[in-house]
This record gives structure tokens, sequence and C-alpha cells, in this order.
């Protein structure tokens, strides 16, 4: 049996996962990164992107918009924006929050509003892309 360390993963809205897992890959900003139990302590942002729990010998993928990993040798915590498990996302929501972007990004605003309406694509397309592997 692998070793494990424990995952817990916090929202706003609360706690999302906590049990021990295998592996840990995420998308930091200074890239993706993976984490084995006994991993350097470290602290990163998160980008919008996907997060691959392995747990069991099986993946798990979720859709994270942002937020922060602490990794120490048995125990990661990430406090995401938002952390959704593939399985339970909204596909026709997701769809929907892309073409609203979409819309948002075709019509002359301010570059403020423009960011956001940028910042939503990405997340948009992130869950789409993360709902294909439930």
């Amino acid at each position: 049996m692998a070793e494990t360390f424990q995952l817990d993963i916090v929202t706003p809205e609360g706690l999302v996962f906590s049990e021990s897992i295998e592996y840990l890959r995420a998308p930091g900003s200074e890239g993706s990164f993976g984490v084995l139990v006994g991993h350097t302590p470290f602290m990163t942002s998160l980008n919008v992107g996907e997060v691959v729990v392995t747990q069991n010998g099986k993946e798990r993928h979720l859709a994270t918009s942002g937020g922060f990993v602490e990794v120490n040798p048995q125990q990661t915590v990430i406090l995401a924006q938002t952390a959704e498990f593939a399985e339970n996302i909204d596909l026709e929501r997701a769809k929907s929050a892309l073409e609203r972007a979409k819309e948002r990004l075709a019509v002359k605003q301010a570059e403020a509003d423009h960011q956001r309406a940028e910042a939503a694509l990405i997340r948009a397309i992130n869950r789409i892309k993360i709902a294909g592997r439930g």
C-alpha cells in the first residue's frame, strides 16, 4: 500500500475534501507541481486550473479558480476560491457562463470589466474541461 498524507481543501463555502491521499498535482503560480508524502514544506498561490488527487490508486479531478496551497511533509492544505470535483460540475451552467463571458468580451467596455470577463471565460473553460473527466 502506498504511503499517504492528509489533504484538506477548503473554500469560502466550507470544507470540500479532507482525506488521506497518495499524490496531488496542482496548478501553482510558478507552474504545475506534484506532492507526495514527506514533501519539503512550501507555500504558493494557486492558479485557475486542474487539481488531480490520487487516492487508493484512482485519480479524481477538480476544477479550481485560484487560491493558496500550503505543503508540509504529512499534510497539504488548499485554500481555494472555488473547488469542484468533475462529477459535481454542472456542465450546462458552465457552458452558459462561457457564452456570457464571450458576449461580454465582444462588447467594448471599461478595462476592469474586460479583465473580469476574461477571468470568467478562463474559469468557464476550465470547468468544462474538468467536467469531461468525471
